[in-house]
């Protein structure tokens, strides 16, 4: 038995990507390898339908305490390691691309998303690229191992921080347990309610930033038909607004679709309703969304570039994102042919088998146990000098 702690602010406080790939992690440990103890470390916790995963008897959830529950940032990086020497961790994993700044004990495994801050530094101002940049160096530096969720991902570490391959281990995320099987009847009648639903549209997911490009999709349905609509199921930022003018420019504003607070558990419903999933970003460290689809069961058109190739393997359609010709174009094939459409859904079923929980999640735990092993060993070894 292992006590394994967590950076686990994100499973908290964030109800998208990363919080996401957190409370999977989590969960699916906690659930599959439930002899061990798991301590969640965060600074914030409230109750939240998704918060379901830290009621197992094998979690423990540990927040600030005293004078640190003035500056929760301050806990992160000092006041946390503290506690975790106090729980006598045996391995910490840093969920989301940092370490904190002052000496663990136990083993340290750090996930990293994507080096996004580095390879496209003009979607960063220069004091987030600046923080970015130093907690990835830190944490890269200093930990055991290092967990890409792609080969772009690793790529990247290796080709920035010149990184020894050796280190990383890739092992990709997965998805919700939700999309593992077809919504039932009260959910898909639940989103016809919530958002007026049209016949026919297209569904893009995602904070919609300009990364993202929904704007490219949004020139696409310009060259699509009339009645297709377009709705968009992601965090606002103010490049919405950006979006909403082409729309208007492009003479789609009518069918164009925002939804800034969806609940994320009606997606598998909204999957089951949309023609295709349309998820066309410049650049992924993963691409989360492509997973989801290809498991739910709806045909994917994503682009040709970063890690989307590889999460979405032979069964999506891929198009150039500066494209909205192109990309037009990929949509209205999935439109016009149910044979192609049957085709990418079983294709999808196939690939999607490689990204199972119980797999990931198996080379996740055999990743902690070889390194708390050297660790031991380590700290032994210099012990006896």
């Amino acid at each position: 038995m292992y006590k394994i702690g967590f950076d686990a602010k994100r499973a908290f406080t964030n109800f998208t990507g990363l919080g996401n790939y957190s409370r999977f992690t989590i969960s699916s440990l906690s659930h599959l390898f439930n002899y061990n103890e798991y301590f969640l470390y965060t600074p914030k916790y409230r109750d939240h339908p998704l918060q379901e995963f830290a009621r197992a008897a094998n979690i423990t959830i540990r927040k600030p305490e005293g004078l640190l529950k003035v500056s929760s940032s301050l806990w992160r990086s000092y006041g946390m390691a503290g506690q975790m020497n106090r729980d006598h961790i045996e391995l910490f994993h840093g969920l989301n691309g940092e370490l904190p700044f002052c000496n663990i004990e136990s083993a340290k495994v750090v996930t990293i998303h994507d080096l996004i801050f580095l390879r496209y530094p003009n979607y960063y101002n220069a004091f987030q690229r600046f923080i970015c940049t130093e907690k990835a160096k830190f944490a890269i530096n200093n930990a055991d191992k290092i967990i890409a969720v792609s080969r772009q991902t690793a790529d990247d570490i290796t080709h920035f921080f010149g990184t020894d391959p050796s280190k990383i281990e890739i092992i990709y995320q997965g998805c919700d347990p939700q999309f593992y099987k077809p919504a039932d009847k009260a959910q898909i009648e639940r989103a016809k309610s919530l958002y007026s639903l049209p016949k026919r549209f297209i569904i893009s997911v995602g904070k919609i930033e300009e990364r993202k490009n929904t704007e490219s999709v949004v020139k696409a349905l310009s060259y699509l038909p009339k009645d297709l609509y377009l709705y968009c199921f992601g965090k606002w930022t103010p490049y919405a607004d950006k979006v909403m003018a082409t729309a208007e420019r492009e003479g789609v504003k009518d069918r164009v679709r925002m939804v800034h607070d969806a609940d994320f558990s009606i997606l598998p419903a909204l999957y089951s309703l949309a023609e295709s999933l349309v998820y066309v970003s410049h650049f992924e460290g993963f691409g989360a969304p492509v997973l989801e689809g290809i498991t739910y069961g709806i045909p994917v058109i994503t682009s040709s570039t970063s890690s989307m190739p590889e999460v979405g393997g032979d069964s999506a359609i891929y198009a150039n994102p500066s494209s909205a010709k192109e990309i037009a174009d990929s949509i209205e094939m999935v439109l016009s042919s149910p044979t192609l459409k049957r085709s990418m859904i079983e294709r999808g079923f196939i690939h999607a088998k490689e990204f199972r929980n119980d797999k990931i999640t198996e080379r996740l735990f055999d990743l902690y146990t070889k390194t708390i092993s050297k660790h031991k060993e380590k700290d032994g070894t210099k012990k006896s000098s």
